[in-house]
């Protein structure tokens, strides 16, 4: 059993608890609302050099000694720089709960972003970036991004070269001041802890003034760009990716998209990987997955395959989600559905997967939303709305792209 209480404080940072009286761990996550889509365009990678630098000095502990202060209390962190947020996540015993969220609340608040930092970590993205050259999966995502979300959605976290080579701590510290106000936070825990604990937490470490009503929620527009792009690589594989116009979260139709993806990629039973990889051997790799940011969503089709089967290989791919509207049987779907549930009620109710799930629900709908709700929802969903969903999104305007030595034909 879990209770979820959800709340907003005078200075405008939102925050959820779900209160899980039998787990011996708490897990909390601070979302921002800094994210890609909010970089100058002559800044493209600087949210995630924020994300990098942010916690390695702050004006009353050095970055080693903050990390010592972390390690004191056993406390595991996580980050992450996304589209829209960055994220920072920590789990750790109950009764540390207010200093590891202090410690947070303080490189949050109050960095210093050491110029040895910055340029350590400025290095260390150049590297990253010149490495996908030589990950064909890593370098397609980052090509397809532009096509698929736009200039402004679909940005790398890693940026751009020239961007990097003009980044420097002060236009770090300016795009930190900006965006790094409770106004456009919120905060997510997850565990067995008083939803007083957090509430006294937030308001004591993460003090404002700020007297602005809450921002950085807005949706941004998706700039989809239909059409073939082919980049010649001399690779011995194909990377191939296929997308198109889904609905985003909070649409009545999000959950048939989860059940259609769980269908067409869910394990071995998925269509994909038994219909193209374990009948006729097409590819190395299948999958189907779909990205949402707030206010759109795409689905995606990508495969590994060898240069002389790329045609084959995509006729196949849009024939499987196509026979979706002939021969789904209820006996698939149900298989699917269950799949889903299964995977939640496991890996997904972990004390930090429920953190995780609460911050999604923040983000997206501005509430917590009962994971009863979600699963009744998936378990009403029926062949014939899929095969409603599937005429709602043809598949007449495709985004594609190939990366290898063969171009698809026309």
């Amino acid at each position: 059993m879990s209770d979820i209480v959800h709340g907003r404080l005078p200075c405008a940072l939102e925050y959820g608890v779900n209160v899980l009286p039998n787990r011996h761990v708490v897990s909390f996550q601070v979302r921002v609302f800094a994210g890609t889509c909010y970089e100058p365009a002559e800044q493209l990678g600087i949210a995630r050099m924020v994300e990098e630098t942010i916690d390695k000095g702050t004006r009353r502990h050095g970055g080693r000694v903050l990390s010592d202060c972390f390690d004191a209390i056993g406390a595991g962190r996580q980050s992450g720089t996304g589209r829209e947020s960055i994220t920072f996540t920590c789990t750790v015993l109950p009764e540390h709960f207010e200093r590891a969220f202090e410690l947070h609340a303080e490189f949050l608040t109050e960095p210093t972003f050491p110029n040895e930092a910055v340029d350590v970590s400025l290095e260390l993205a150049r590297q990253e970036l010149l490495a996908i050259e030589d990950d064909p999966q890593g370098l397609l995502e980052k090509k397809m991004g532009p096509l698929a979300f736009g200039p402004t959605l679909g940005r790398h976290p890693l940026g751009e070269q020239a961007c990097l080579d003009r980044m420097n701590r002060d236009t770090i510290e300016n795009y930190w001041k900006r965006r790094f106000r409770p106004g456009r936070m919120s905060v997510a825990v997850a565990g067995p802890i008083e939803p007083d604990r957090v509430k006294k937490a937030c308001t004591e470490y993460l003090p404002s003034s700020d007297s602005a009503p809450p921002d950085g929620r807005e949706p941004l527009s998706l700039d989809f760009h239909p059409g073939l792009t082919h980049h010649d690589k001399p690779l011995e594989q194909e990377q191939m990716a296929i997308c198109w116009p889904g609905v985003d979260v909070v649409h009545d139709d999000f959950p048939i998209q989860i059940v259609l993806i769980g269908v067409l990629s869910g394990g071995m039973s998925g269509r994909l990987f038994t219909e193209v990889r374990e009948k006729l051997g097409l590819v190395y790799w299948v999958s189907a997955w779909h990205e949402t940011p707030r206010g759109c969503g795409l689905l995606f089709l990508g495969a590994s395959t060898t240069p002389d089967r790329c045609d084959q290989t995509f006729s196949t791919l849009l024939r499987e989600v196509n026979r979706l509207s002939e021969d789904l049987t209820e006996e698939e779907l149900n298989r699917a559905v269950t799949g889903i549930i299964a995977s939640r009620d496991t890996r997904g109710d972990g004390t930090r997967a429920r953190c995780a799930e609460l911050a999604s629900d923040l983000f997206f709908y501005g509430r917590p939303v009962p994971m009863e709700e979600k699963i009744a929802k998936l378990q009403a969903v029926t062949v014939r709305d899929v095969h409603r969903f599937l005429e709602a999104h043809p598949r007449n305007q495709l985004c594609i792209m190939t990366l290898g030595p063969r171009a698809l034909k026309p």
